[in-house]
């Protein structure tokens, strides 16, 4: 895939995804390449441009199913909570959908998080697992993850470097020391 190519697979006139009807959820996800198959799964607030080259660079010796989550890119959010878990379950029932029987898994940040669930809760549907910039643990989900973005946020511009490396500490140290 070119330069050009890349740049151009996202406009509406040459979309070149499909949906897949999975869990009262219609969700996005698009295919390149042939080979061994590599979900990759974007981070928060994003979908799989954020991949850019990457894509390609995968897509020359593998089959890429790039996935937009829920409430994310081409696919809608539905009535229900937005949950690592769940988002795990419409994977799952996306590869079965594409008749795929196991696959393996990149996840970049949120995309991580859902990648993971998806080990956990379906691993025979799982070969390789490749998470990125992914949460190691959790307290009370997204909404803590947004809080302490907040707090890093506020802090850049003071010193990026002290910012961020004091926050990373209090994040592995534990809840007690975590941004507020």
């Amino acid at each position: 895939m070119t330069k050009e190519m890349t740049e151009s697979i996202h406009t509406k006139e040459n979309l070149p995804g499909k949906f897949a009807p999975v869990n009262g959820l219609k969700v996005y996800y698009e295919l390149y390449g042939a080979g061994q198959p590599l979900v990759m799964l974007h981070g928060g607030v994003g979908a799989s441009e954020m991949f850019g080259a990457n894509l390609a660079a995968f897509a020359a010796n593998r089959l890429v199913i790039a996935v937009h989550l829920q409430a994310h890119g081409r696919t809608a959010d539905i009535d229900r909570p937005l949950s690592y878990e769940l988002m795990a379950d419409d994977i799952s029932a996306m590869l079965k959908y594409l008749k795929i029987s196991q696959a393996d898994i990149l996840g970049y940040s949120l995309g991580g998080g859902v990648a993971l669930q998806t080990a956990i809760r379906h691993p025979e549907m799982v070969h390789k697992l490749v998470l990125i910039s992914t949460p190691a643990r959790r307290e009370d989900g997204i909404r803590k993850c947004w809080r302490v973005l907040i707090s890093w946020v506020r802090r850049l511009p003071d010193t990026w470097t002290r910012a961020r490396s004091t926050n990373f500490t209090r994040m592995l140290n534990g809840p007690s020391s975590s941004p507020r």
